[in-house]
């Protein structure tokens, strides 16, 4: 599913107009992305848990020419599904 069929899948289940869709869509996805941004954790019970983890530096290879290669540590975005989306899943 791409976002273009999520907005109609929320325009349809909540019986509002595409473009209040796309709006409240986008101001979610917004706001999940500023809370990471600030540190901060986003969570929906049932659904999942937003948060930003810390990835440490290692040494890689370049894949060329087997050369070690310094990569920096990072904070990547990370996502954790609550029990009620796992147990919908299986």
């Amino acid at each position: 599913m791409n976002k273009s069929e999520l907005i109609e899948a929320i325009a349809a289940s909540a019986d509002i107009p595409k473009a209040a869709a796309t709006r409240a869509l986008d101001a979610m996805v917004d706001t999940v992305t500023d809370s990471l941004k600030n540190g901060e954790t986003v969570s929906l019970v049932g659904f999942g848990t937003f948060s930003v983890k810390e990835r440490a530096a290692r040494t890689g290879r370049n894949p060329q020419t087997g050369e070690p290669i310094q990569i920096s540590a990072a904070k990547v975005p990370s996502f954790k599904a609550g029990k009620a989306l796992k147990d919908s899943v299986n």
